[in-house]
């Protein structure tokens, strides 16, 4: 059997976040392997309670380890490479990427306990990475982080274009600007570009995406008018627009003070790859804390409405010494991603109870994309020339949208969601298999799996409550009188008036007295029953199923 050139996504496609993407070469089933980005994504209260991160399920890459090349990370962002620590050691391969996205990394794998000695840093183009068949280029594209990347995979069967997450923006402030003649001559090397894997993010914003650099006016304009603090929130990870923040308030008479870790750490690691070479002097938040409200800008992490962030705290009273006051500005410079508006809209309500003003991104002023929209996209479409569009990053609306934006256009292209497998190699992208996907989770320092039961049952307790019923059974396996019930999440009266709690002890005890001697001798009989009766007698009274834990007692004969 001949050999085959593949694409499998096992996260980012049909969903924005969590990015992994796999790219294989040879006969079916023995491809040699690459992994494109080991992202996250985040929990909320809804669907993950409790859930720190969520990440792609690596079980088919960890059965298949053994063919996998090297792994390869565009950018340094947390749906790109959030996940490379804490996934690192199930696979256990070579890392590459650029400067800024190494020391990124180099902290994620540190943090995790994972070696650094398999982390490689490489130059852009036209350095090239050989990975077993397939011969990589990192290039440089615009986006809100430091040298981002494309790249550039050459196999037997063709060039494959990853754009990674991408904008055509020419002058970017921070890192390098999107070089259309470096990718003319990309299409024209060879025999062209076979196919393009591309992000579908912006796919329905229908004008030309805009400039970093069209920002330094209106928010200097912005802060200038401010009479008291100003505090002006964004992505961490968007150095270019935490230096136009900075150096707006600097212009304007203020001394700049970073909240929150990320931010801080940023910052830091910008400065120290040489990324940064003239951010403004900063101010620690005791220094902040004792200037004159006027004199103060406050530059603070929680863009997207995080509990533990600094905007969060900020607005629900003091943190590290500084406080906001009624006539304080608050600028949220930063779009809210779906799913994160009940988040930020708290936020922004008990700041509002403080007598803050608040001004947001939603009318384009203070706020640019860091993604392609698209009349971007349909230009790069026309500056490659792909044979194949693969739509990436995305909801599968994206990727349907991106999919009739290419045939329109006489490209052959395909919807391949998380664990769809392509098959790259003719003229047209196939699908061949669909291999199991799922996330895996990170509960507190813990790995957890989807489907073991932890976020599902902490659902269903968050949704009906729990029970705790305890039995104690003597010697002569004849129940004691009582049965004790304690309640969690429930109310604690029912419709008859008398507490819960109690009624359930009751119903329970004369299911205890008429048991017959083979149900008090099986626990598995003797629980069902109590789940049943604790169940049935909460529906009566409060309306409600709880989740009921037995715990079942013996006491042996002395």
């Amino acid at each position: 059997m001949s050999e085959r050139l593949i694409y499998l996504p096992l996260g980012g496609a049909g969903e924005i976040g969590m990015n992994a993407y796999v790219y294989g070469y040879g006969r079916p089933g023995r491809e040699r392997l690459i992994v494109v980005d080991l992202g996250v994504t985040f929990g909320d209260m809804d669907t993950a309670p409790g859930i720190d991160l969520i990440m792609a399920d690596v079980g088919w890459l960890e059965a298949n380890r053994d063919r996998i090349e090297a792994i390869f990370i565009t950018h340094g962002h947390e749906d790109h490479v959030g996940a490379l620590g804490l996934l690192w050691g199930r696979i256990q391969k070579p890392v590459h990427c650029r400067r800024f996205t190494g020391a990124l990394a180099r902290l994620k794998l540190e943090e995790a306990g994972q070696p650094v000695d398999q982390l490689h840093i490489h130059a852009p183009r036209p350095e090239v990475v050989t990975a077993g068949p397939f011969q990589v280029q990192f290039v440089p594209v615009s986006h809100s982080i430091p040298e981002s990347s494309a790249l550039i995979i050459d196999t037997p069967a063709g060039r494959i274009v990853h754009t990674g997450d991408f904008k055509l923006d020419g002058t970017p402030v921070v890192g390098e600007a999107f070089d259309p003649i470096l990718w003319h001559e990309i299409a024209g090397e060879g025999n062209g570009v076979k196919a393009l894997a591309c992000d579908s993010t912006n796919i329905f914003v229908p004008h030309p995406g805009r400039s970093e650099a069209i920002l330094a006016n209106p928010l200097l304009d912005f802060v200038t008018s401010q009479k008291q603090m100003v505090v002006a929130t964004t992505f961490a990870s968007n150095i270019a627009r935490l230096k136009t923040l900075a150096e707006a308030g600097t212009a304007s008479g203020r001394k700049i003070c970073l909240l929150g870790r990320a931010m801080r750490r940023m910052v830091t690691v910008g400065i120290e790859t040489g990324i940064l070479t003239s951010f403004p002097a900063t101010v620690s938040p005791e220094d902040a804390s004792e200037l004159p409200r006027d004199k103060v800008m406050l530059i603070v992490t929680g863009s997207q409405g995080e509990r533990r962030a600094a905007s969060a705290q900020l607005s629900r009273g003091r943190y590290l010494g500084i406080q906001l006051r009624e006539g304080d500005s608050f600028l949220f410079s930063s779009r809210t991603i779906p799913g994160n508006e009940r988040g930020v809209i708290r936020i922004q309500n008990q700041l509002s109870e403080m007598g803050v003003d608040l001004f947001d991104a939603d009318d384009g002023v203070y706020h640019v994309s860091g993604h392609a929209n698209r009349p971007d996209i349909e230009a790069v479409h026309e500056l490659l020339k792909p044979q194949m569009v693969i739509p990436m990053h995305g909801e599968h609306m994206h990727l349907r949208e991106h999919v009739k934006l290419a045939q329109a256009r006489g490209i052959p292209a395909a919807i391949a969601t998380n664990g769809t497998m392509l098959d790259l190699t003719g003229d047209t992208p196939r699908i061949v298999d669909q291999i199991d996907t799922g996330r895996v989770y990170l509960d507190g320092t813990r790995l957890i799996g989807a489907m073991d039961g932890v976020v599902r049952d902490r659902i269903r307790m968050a949704l009906n409550g729990h029970a705790m019923v305890s039995i104690i059974i003597d010697e002569d396996d004849s129940p004691l009188p009582d049965a004790w019930v304690e309640l969690s999440g429930l109310p604690e009266t029912g419709r008859a008036g008398v507490p819960l709690a109690r009624n359930i002890e009751s119903e329970l005890a004369a299911f205890l007295e008429r048991a017959d001697d083979r149900t008090v001798m099986d626990d598995d009989r003797l629980e069902e029953g109590i789940r049943r009766i604790t169940r049935q007698v909460s529906m009566e009274e409060i309306g409600k199923k709880p989740e009921v834990t037995v715990v079942i007692s013996r006491l042996a004969a002395e």
